[in-house]
């Protein structure tokens, strides 16, 4: 049994990432966390606020909202976002982590400037100042570079993050997502794809994202699970990866539940905590196939599958 699993980067109410957010889409892409186990998700950015229907409805998973992406010109697709000016980044910051986090777009393609790391500090500081927390996309060396100085809560992806940086990313608490199974989805395409500087840059940050995720958890950076992909329910494939870069089965595991959990302010199999749970009918530590197969799933103390 393990307390409820987590995908602390997921992005329900949206079929791609061209679609606009809708709410049949939410509930439906929820319910698939759900029945994966999936009892806890955290959404760093959508195309629409999380409505208040969310938290009311029992029979879903409890989800804590990073609110709209927050773009600043030319880093990110045009509209799906909350699209702001540079001078505008931190106060909308705060507005958007009212909820209690918010998502900054802190670099968008390879060979262009990332957000400068004066204004993504800025923009840190004023969000914690106002009692939330920032999660950075990053994945250009620039711009996790400057997620991590800035003291960003959470770095989202991390390709081409400097290892020599980790020891500082683990003192400062910053914890790294990095979602490696939707870049280990789009590898093949990649590297089938016409050879150019773009190219070579994205495969030389994949090939070293295993590494790196391994020294980050080596050097005591907490590292969690999160899919950014569909189909939703797909946590139990994010763990695998952790495992395959070289975290142990268990910190694998923790990553997609207790870890979690306990990042997101939630407790696990403790007295008194919230009812949810999953059963297995073998050990996911020893079997690892076996998170993808939940026997039972109990949600708020009711059994749901």
């Amino acid at each position: 049994m393990l307390p409820g699993l987590v995908d602390v980067h997921t992005h329900p109410g949206m079929a791609s990432a061209e679609d606009p957010f809708d709410d049949t889409v939410l509930r439906r892409q929820l319910t698939e966390h759900r029945d994966a186990g999936v009892l806890l998700v955290r959404t760093p950015g959508t195309g629409a606020r999380m409505p208040d229907w969310v938290d009311k409805d029992e029979e879903l998973p409890r989800v804590r909202s990073a609110g709209r992406w927050l773009a600043t010109p030319g880093r990110f697709f045009p509209g799906l976002g909350r699209d702001v000016r540079e001078d505008e980044l931190p106060a909308a910051a705060v507005e958007e982590a009212a909820a209690g986090w918010c998502k900054v777009i802190g670099d968008w393609r390879w060979d262009e400037p990332a957000v400068p790391l004066d204004l993504l500090a800025e923009t840190v500081r004023a969000v914690h100042t106002a009692g939330g927390r920032v999660a950075v996309h990053c994945q250009t060396a620039e711009g996790s570079r400057n997620a991590m100085l800035a003291g960003a809560d959470s770095v989202e992806h991390g390709m081409h993050l400097d290892r020599e940086l980790l020891d500082r990313m683990a003192a400062q608490g910053t914890a790294l997502v990095p979602t490696l199974s939707v870049f280990a989805s789009d590898a093949e395409r990649r590297y089938a794809s016409e050879p150019g500087a773009r190219r070579d840059d994205w495969i030389a940050g994949w090939e070293a994202m295993p590494g790196t995720v391994r020294a980050a958890y080596a050097a005591g950076v907490t590292v969690l699970a999160g899919t950014d992909s569909y189909p939703c329910g797909t946590v139990a494939g994010e763990s695998a990866w952790l495992a395959r870069a070289g975290l142990p089965p268990e910190a694998a595991l923790g990553a997609a539940s207790w870890t979690a959990r306990a990042w997101l302010g939630l407790p696990g199999l403790t007295e008194g905590a919230p009812a949810d749970l999953v059963a297995y009918d073998s050990d996911p530590a020893l079997d690892p196939a076996a998170l993808a197969r939940p026997s039972r799933i109990i949600l708020r103390g009711r059994v749901v599958a």
